[in-house]
C-alpha cells in the first residue's frame, strides 16, 4: 500500500499534537438599521458624552474647596458629586449606592436579560465606537473582508494605519479623562503635557489607554465570552419569564431559501438569509437558541425585521420574548407574560428602601462630628493635691464650608474642671469656646481634673460640643480613670 509521506514524521521528528483550543475567528459585523440600532447610537452618544464631559462641569462650593462637580479628591480625603460630599467616615453611602446599582442590574436582568451588556456596558459601548471607526476607514462588512484578504498595498496600509491611529487617540482620551475624575480637571490637563502632573496620573492614563485599545480594538467579543463573569452569573438571576432576544421558531420553521414561485405555503417565515448572523457583534446565530455569548443588543431583530418587510411578512420573527411563550404558541396555546413577579418586586422594593435610607441620611447629615480618644498610658495622673487628671484627644470634623465657633462643656463628674491646651478659658467658666476651621479636621488636647474624694473607682465622663448658631449638639461618653481603677 502506498502511503503519503508526512514531513513532520521524517528525520525522526516527533508528531505534532492536536490543538486543544480553536483559534479566534475574525468577526465582521455588518451595520444594522432599525430602532434598536438607533437606541444603541443614542445610548453610546449619551454615555460617552457624560464620561468625557462630566469632569469639566463646575460646582461652586466655597473658597478653598474644589469646584469640580464630580471628583474623588484623595488629597483631602473626600468624594464630591454635585451637592453631595462624602467623607471617609461616610463610606457607607458609597456602599449603599453600589448596592442600589447592583440591585438595578439584577432587576434589568430579571426583566430583559442581558440588556445591560448590549447597551450600556463599557466594553460594549467602546467596542461599538471602535467598530464605527473601523467601518469609516475600511467600509462595511463585505468591504472589510475583501480588504483583509487583499495583498498589502498603499491603500490598505493607509486605511489600517489610520484606523489604529484613531483607535489610539480614543484610547488615550479615555485614559486621560479617567485621571480627571481624581484630580482637578483644568489643572491636570494643563500640567499633564508639560511633565508636571503626578506620577500616578501618567501611570493610570497609560493603563487605561492600553486596556481600552486592546479590549475594544482587538479582543472585543472575547472579553464578553471568556473574561466577563456576568454571563455565568446571569443564569442565577433570570427565570423562564425574563424577556430575552429570541428566535420564534414557531413562526420561522421550517426555514429555507425563498423562491419566487414557492411562496410561504407549508414553510416558515425564516428565509435563511443569515442577516441576523452578519450583524451580530458576537458572531453567533440566534436561531440556535439561548447562548452564553449573546449580549441581547437586539441588532439581529433590526436585521430580521428589515428582511421581513422586504418579503412582505410580519416583523417580529426575532424579538424580545420568552421560551415559554414560543413553546406555548407552537402548541397552539396563548402565551403568558409575567413582568411583575416575586423577584422583580423584591429587587424594586429593596432599591427603593435603600435609596430612601440614603436620601434620608444625606438630608439629615450633621455638619460636624466629634470623636473622643482617651489616653491609655498613663490612664490618669495623681496630682500633688490629691486630684486626679485624665487626658483626652478631641477630633472635631467641621463639614461646613465656613469656619465656626462651638462651645465645649463636660458633665457626669461632680466638681470636675477641664482645660484645652492652646485655647484660653475664662476663670470659673463651665464651658469654653472652641474655634473650628472650615471644612476640615481639627484636633485638640483636653485635660479633665476631678477631686479624688468624689470619685468611685471608675466614672463616666460626658463631653458635649454645641454649635450655638445651628443648634447642633454632640455628646460623647468616655471613661474617667482613678487610682482604684483596674
Amino acid at each position: 500500500m502506498n502511503q503519503i509521506s508526512n514531513p513532520a514524521h521524517t528525520a525522526g521528528a516527533a508528531p505534532r499534537p492536536p490543538s486543544l483550543y480553536e483559534g479566534r475567528k475574525q468577526i465582521y459585523p455588518k451595520l444594522a438599521h432599525g430602532k434598536f440600532r438607533m437606541v444603541k447610537w443614542i445610548v453610546m452618544a449619551a454615555t460617552l458624552g457624560i464620561y468625557y464631559l462630566l469632569p469639566w462641569v463646575r460646582w461652586e462650593r466655597g473658597e478653598g474647596i474644589p469646584n469640580q462637580a464630580v471628583l474623588a479628591d484623595f488629597s483631602s480625603e473626600k468624594f464630591y458629586f454635585f451637592f453631595i460630599e462624602i467623607w471617609p467616615q461616610e463610606v457607607y453611602y458609597l456602599a449603599g449606592l453600589l448596592i442600589v446599582a447592583t440591585l438595578g442590574l439584577f432587576l434589568v436582568t430579571s426583566l430583559l436579560g442581558r440588556a445591560w451588556c448590549g447597551y450600556t456596558c463599557p466594553q460594549t459601548v467602546w467596542t461599538d465606537l471602535y467598530i464605527w471607526v473601523e467601518r469609516a476607514f475600511e467600509g462595511d462588512r463585505a468591504a472589510r473582508m475583501r480588504l483583509d484578504k487583499a495583498a498589502w498595498s498603499f491603500n490598505k496600509a493607509a486605511r489600517k494605519i489610520g484606523k489604529h491611529i484613531v483607535w489610539l487617540i480614543i484610547a488615550f482620551l479615555t485614559g486621560g479623562v479617567w485621571v480627571l475624575y481624581w484630580h482637578d480637571a483644568p489643572t491636570i490637563a494643563r500640567t499633564f503635557f508639560i511633565g508636571e502632573a503626578p506620577l500616578t496620573a501618567y501611570f493610570f492614563a497609560g493603563i487605561l489607554t492600553l486596556t481600552t485599545y486592546f479590549l475594544a480594538g482587538w479582543m472585543r467579543e472575547q472579553v464578553c465570552t471568556y473574561m466577563c463573569p456576568w454571563p455565568r452569573i446571569q443564569g442565577a438571576l433570570t427565570d423562564d419569564y425574563a424577556l430575552n432576544v429570541t428566535y420564534r421558531y414557531d413562526r420561522g420553521e421550517p426555514r429555507g431559501a425563498l423562491r419566487k414561485e414557492q411562496g410561504f405555503e407549508g414553510r416558515g417565515d425564516c428565509i435563511d438569509c443569515k442577516q441576523c448572523v452578519q450583524v451580530c457583534p458576537m458572531g453567533i446565530d440566534i436561531r440556535d437558541g439561548a447562548q452564553l455569548e449573546c449580549i441581547h443588543c437586539a441588532l439581529c431583530i433590526d436585521a430580521c425585521d428589515e428582511i421581513m418587510k422586504r418579503v412582505d411578512r410580519p416583523t417580529g420573527l426575532i424579538a424580545y420574548d420568552t421560551d415559554l411563550a414560543v413553546a406555548a404558541r407552537a402548541a397552539g396555546q396563548k402565551p403568558t407574560y409575567k413582568l411583575v413577579r416575586a423577584r422583580t418586586v423584591l429587587y424594586a422594593v429593596l432599591m427603593l428602601a435603600i435609596s430612601g435610607l440614603i436620601l434620608f441620611g444625606l438630608a439629615n447629615k450633621p455638619t460636624f462630628q466629634v470623636n473622643v480618644l482617651k489616653d491609655r498610658s498613663p490612664p490618669f495622673v495623681q496630682l500633688a493635691g490629691g486630684d486626679v487628671r485624665n487626658g483626652y484627644t478631641l477630633k472635631l470634623i467641621n463639614k461646613a464650608t465656613t469656619a465656626r465657633e462651638t462651645v465645649i462643656s463636660i458633665s457626669g463628674i461632680p466638681g470636675a474642671d477641664f482645660e484645652i491646651i492652646g485655647v484660653p478659658k475664662p476663670e470659673d467658666a463651665v464651658s469654653t469656646i472652641l474655634p473650628l476651621e472650615q471644612y476640615g479636621v481639627d484636633r485638640f488636647r483636653i485635660l479633665v481634673t476631678a477631686p479624688a474624694a468624689s470619685l468611685p473607682h471608675r466614672s463616666s465622663l460626658e463631653i458635649t460640643i454645641t454649635d450655638p448658631e445651628t443648634g447642633e449638639s454632640h455628646t460623647s461618653a468616655t471613661a474617667f480613670a482613678t487610682a482604684g481603677a483596674k
